[in-house]
């Protein structure tokens, strides 16, 4: 059986700001892997697509405010930072996808 992946140790070399929006990208990326993981069988950020990432944005977030939305694209910027990827390509996609 193999450990569960660490989104903490995952982000680390990221996250900035305060201990309370640390905690608050990590909670938020905990959310987005447990949604992808449940929707795709995607355990961890290095097998997401970008496909992933935009469903998470748009449609399991769509009935959330205009706030919360903005939120979760700042972890995902994260994540897609952490991934070494083109972040134009991730707001273009979830702001016009």
């Amino acid at each position: 059986m193999s450990k569960p992946f660490d989104m903490g140790l995952f982000l680390s070399g990221v996250l900035s700001g305060s201990k309370a929006t640390q905690q608050r990208h990590l909670r938020q990326a905990r959310i987005m892997q447990a949604a992808i993981q449940q929707r795709w069988q995607r355990d961890n950020p290095w097998t997401w697509q970008l496909k992933h990432v935009r469903w998470f944005l748009t449609q399991h977030l769509k009935d959330h405010s205009d706030a919360t939305r903005y939120y979760y694209r700042l972890t995902a910027l994260l994540v897609w930072r952490r991934l070494g990827n083109d972040r134009e390509m991730l707001i273009q996609r979830s702001i016009h996808g």
